[in-house]
């Protein structure tokens, strides 16, 4: 499915894990990896008018793709690496776009505190701007990162934006063989604690259903041979997280509301909230519109 893997890049000890993780990626897909730093011309450290600091920051970034170059070489891996400045989550967005990535992949948090820019908000506007698929690698003590995903989640609310992302994760899944879980949550915080007793929240139950169903659905067309169904009551994101832990999750695949999406639940705030939070890696997919 991928040939032009991005990997925004600021050798930090998460970003080097994330690095060798996306290796094993590549080496299945057979595919290139391009190491990008981007010289951050946004900080407050950083002058752009004199001509020396910007030498400097190239320099740094230069030394860095090269340490990532030696590791690449060592896996074994077809690589190639660029450092350009700019605003680190705008210029990755369109260095992916621009140069025809099919996949970006970056970690959200590095273990040794604030790791330059490749942290928090940044990740989180690339899942947000970003029309190329986001593998996003939150590096903390309790990160499992596992290669080839053998249990995939996706998340779903049965809206366009995340069955979209719903059948390029279900493709991912059975290129790779796996089980596919996907789960619908009724957010009882909208319909109140007695909900589930309540013909508003049948409705939301069977919607949730439905939902599972026409993901289900699409994952057999496309030959996924095992699935399994969850529809549970609670908070999107920690039933989310719920099941991960429940079911030996390797990866989870999920919409965003891309750029101008309007689609409730399982968007913006979740998408960003479980890249934050899940314990294994998240892919999250914009809405095709």
């Amino acid at each position: 499915m991928y040939e032009n893997i991005l990997i925004p890049y600021d050798g930090s000890e998460g970003a080097a894990e994330v690095l060798h993780h996306a290796s094993e990626l590549a080496h299945w897909a057979d595919a290139t990896i391009h190491v990008l730093y981007v010289a951050d011309t946004t900080r407050d450290s950083v002058t752009v008018i004199e001509d020396q600091t910007v030498d400097v920051l190239e320099q740094e970034g230069e030394d860095v793709v090269e340490e990532a170059a030696k590791t690449l070489e060592t896996l074994g891996v077809s690589y190639d690496t660029d450092v350009i400045q700019g605003n680190p989550a705008l210029t990755i967005v369109e260095y992916a776009e621009r140069y025809g990535q099919d996949l970006v992949v970056m970690p959200t948090h590095g273990r040794e505190g604030v790791s330059r820019y490749l942290i928090g908000s940044v990740s989180e506007e690339v899942v947000r701007l970003s029309s190329v698929p986001v593998l996003t690698v939150r590096m903390q003590p309790d990160e499992s990162l596992r290669f080839p995903y053998e249990n995939i989640l996706i998340p779903t609310d049965g809206s366009a934006t995340a069955t979209h992302a719903a059948e390029h994760v279900v493709e991912f899944a059975a290129s790779l063989d796996a089980t596919v879980h996907v789960l619908s949550v009724v957010d009882d915080r909208v319909l109140g604690l007695d909900s589930r007793a309540t013909a508003t929240g049948n409705e939301s139950e069977q919607a949730a259903t439905d939902a599972v169903d026409t993901v289900v659905s699409e994952a057999e067309a496309r030959g996924v041979t095992n699935t399994v169904r969850h529809v549970e009551y609670g908070t999107p994101v920690e039933k989310i997280r719920d099941c991960i832990e429940a079911n030996d999750i390797h990866a989870v695949g999920m919409g965003t509301m891309g750029r101008s999406g309007t689609d409730r639940i399982l968007l913006g705030s979740v998408a960003e909230k479980t890249v934050r939070s899940a314990p294994v890696p998240v892919m999250t997919i914009a809405d095709s519109e």
